[in-house]
């Protein structure tokens, strides 16, 4: 790498200015009291009798306080006197196994001392329907030979695709539940038919499978829960779509539209489905999805330590680091990438030796004058309330009412190693 060093060594990089963005806030601040209430409605609670296995079907996103969601709509069940259990419900993730998936709640903090009942983890899957295309319909076995199923999830704008029912119950439903084989079976014809697929296999589940109601959240900018809701079967499509429109309202942005290059100090699986949300960021694995900011090059650092070796949206970078690639887990990354059906989403960046080279890079390769380069940094895309942004872009995202300038101008420090010190963020 040594003729790559030379080629980056002399390119500036620019001072950068620590700022915050607010945005607004609704929020849920007794989440145990809103799911009680919840599931208290008349045409809730008439769903829930005592002696009923119960499989709740739990995903695998970072959705905000999960563990409390989950624990207590386990805890109001028991009180009904039914008989509540977990079922992973995440598709592919985990590596496509029943012990992979097992983990991945676990990362979330959903075990069975947690959620307070047992967790049954099984890719087994049974197949109740097929589509007038001929796509089968699958659902996990455990759930549908239940007495019942809840679905909990979060809703939110889809990272591939743009439709009234994205990310949400309704994606659950056919692809959480369906496991590896149900979200094969819906990705097959790729995601420009994926809006109608959800919807059409969801009626197909909520026809031939006993789904009580969905437990579905709507999270603020601050990946807080700002709204639950329990929703019956017969509105759990119109409610989706309702509840969409919420989230994608709710949702953080970037402070300016047009950056030369975005570093981002880490993407996983427990931050979006894709690594990074493409609603944040611009790049998007289809063109069945559009929308946020026009980014001309991002550099990646590293990997999150929950994604466990995930990198799926690595694609997305154009640069990264020695110490990212060296965590990737292939079989885990690859598994996502052949179950949706979207290469580009794991192809490898160009890897540079650490954090001072890629960035380097990436200001050289921007197309803008590299001493006035718009440049912004980002810990993930989940959390976006602090952020730095380059000197060229201060006087610019100070006149925006959501942002307060938190400090001076300072130059991006490294260590030996050449890895971005976290004090600069």
């Amino acid at each position: 790498m040594d003729v790559i060093k030379e080629l980056v060594k002399d390119v500036p990089l620019p001072r950068m200015v620590k700022i915050h963005q607010t945005f607004p806030r609704p929020l849920v601040s007794d989440l145990p009291r809103t799911i009680a209430e919840e599931l208290a409605k008349p045409e809730i609670a008439a769903k829930i009798k005592p002696g009923m296995k119960i499989a709740l079907a739990v995903g695998s996103r970072g959705v905000a306080q999960i563990p409390t969601i989950a624990a207590s709509v386990v805890r109001e069940l028991k009180a009904r006197g039914a008989q509540p259990f977990i079922v992973p419900a995440m598709g592919s993730h985990g590596g496509a196994t029943a012990e992979g998936q097992r983990g991945v709640l676990a990362d979330l903090g959903v075990t069975e001392e947690s959620a307070g009942c047992p967790i049954i983890s099984s890719m087994e899957v049974v197949e109740i329907g097929r589509l007038e295309s001929g796509l089968p319909v699958y659902i996990d076995k455990n759930a549908y030979e239940a007495d019942g199923i809840i679905v909990i999830c979060r809703v939110k704008p889809h990272t591939a695709f743009r439709a009234a029912n994205e990310s949400g119950l309704v994606k659950m439903i056919t692809i959480g539940l369906g496991k590896q084989k149900g979200a094969e079976s819906c990705h097959s014809y790729s995601f420009r038919y994926m809006a109608a697929n959800i919807v059409a296999m969801a009626r197909i589940s909520l026809t031939k499978a006993n789904i009580l109601f969905g437990v579905a959240s709507v999270e603020n900018a601050y990946d807080e829960p700002a709204k639950l809701v329990a929703v019956p079967p017969e509105r759990l499509i119109e409610t989706d779509r309702e509840l969409l429109q919420e989230a994608k309202a709710n949702m953080p942005r970037l402070p300016v539209s047009q950056i030369d290059l975005l570093i981002i100090d880490e993407i996983g699986k427990d931050i979006s489905g894709d690594g990074m949300d493409p609603n944040i960021t611009g790049r998007y694995p289809t063109p069945y999805a559009s929308g946020g900011p026009e980014v001309n090059k991002i550099v990646v650092l590293d990997l999150t330590e929950r994604t466990h070796g995930n990198a799926n949206g690595m694609g997305h970078a154009d640069f990264s680091t020695r110490k990212m690639a060296a965590k990737i887990d292939y079989p885990k990354t690859y598994a996502n990438a052949l179950t949706s059906r979207e290469a580009g989403v794991v192809k490898l960046p160009a890897i540079l030796d650490d954090d001072r080279d890629a960035i380097k890079a990436g200001v050289k390769t921007c197309y803008a004058d590299e001493a006035t380069a718009r440049v912004v940094r980002i810990k993930n895309t989940l959390h976006m309330g602090e952020l730095w942004v380059s000197e060229s872009l201060a006087e610019e995202v100070a006149k925006l009412e959501s942002v307060t300038i938190e400090g001076q101008p300072e130059e991006m420090r490294f260590d030996a190693e050449g890895n971005l010190l976290s004090e600069t963020h």
